[in-house]
């Protein structure tokens, strides 16, 4: 009777967490598919076409463009990044659950696009422990740090876009809530094919 899958967009500030709760969500539910985006950017050492990126030229990636197939893109310097709209409404008409990772404006393309796309955004507990997680994982200088953590105070603002915000105290504590918010989700009447019911 279930008609299709959810597609999930989950979005939230650098270091709080989120690429950590989609790969654990993964693991957990079978029937979940992590949408591979396209980039014009050329592949780097060990990346695998299809698996980190779709890999496209630029002439590729336009004219994709010109015939709406990306839920959202972006242009990053001289390089696009999008969602190709194909793969993920394949998945879905399968009934898979599709996980989007994306920035706060592709979220917002995304939920123009697909007004039933479920957005979570995952914020850490505090300011201070954003902080501490970002020094912790080593990959940025102070400054790049500084600049990222004064970008949480922009990004807090389109909070009110989103349909739920989860703080990731704990990964289990996060992956826990947004497996709720699946389960609630999955009881929306757009689910299901009542025709099939009676």
């Amino acid at each position: 009777m279930v008609l299709k899958g959810l597609l999930l967009v989950i979005s939230g500030p650098s270091g709080a967490g989120k690429g950590t709760v989609c790969q654990a969500l993964l693991k957990k539910k079978q029937n979940m598919y992590l949408s591979v985006s396209a980039t014009t950017r050329q592949p780097r050492s060990g990346e695998i076409q299809g698996v980190n990126y779709w890999f496209k030229t630029k002439e590729e990636f336009e004219h994709l463009l010109v015939e709406d197939q990306f839920l959202e893109y972006a242009r990053v310097y001289d390089n696009y990044y999008g969602t190709p709209r194909l793969e993920v409404e394949k998945a879905l008409e399968t009934g898979k659950d599709v996980i989007l990772e994306i920035d706060i404006q592709g979220a917002l393309q995304v939920k123009e696009k697909m007004p039933n796309s479920v957005l979570v955004f995952i914020v850490p507990p505090s300011l201070t422990e954003l902080k501490t997680r970002l020094v912790n994982r080593g990959t940025d200088s102070a400054a790049e740090i500084e600049k990222r953590l004064k970008c949480v105070a922009e990004e807090i603002k389109y909070i009110s876009s989103y349909g739920y915000i989860v703080i990731n105290n704990t990964v289990n504590e996060a992956v826990g809530k947004v497996e709720a918010i699946l389960i609630a989700e999955k009881c929306r009447p757009y689910y299901y094919d009542f025709a099939k019911y009676l």
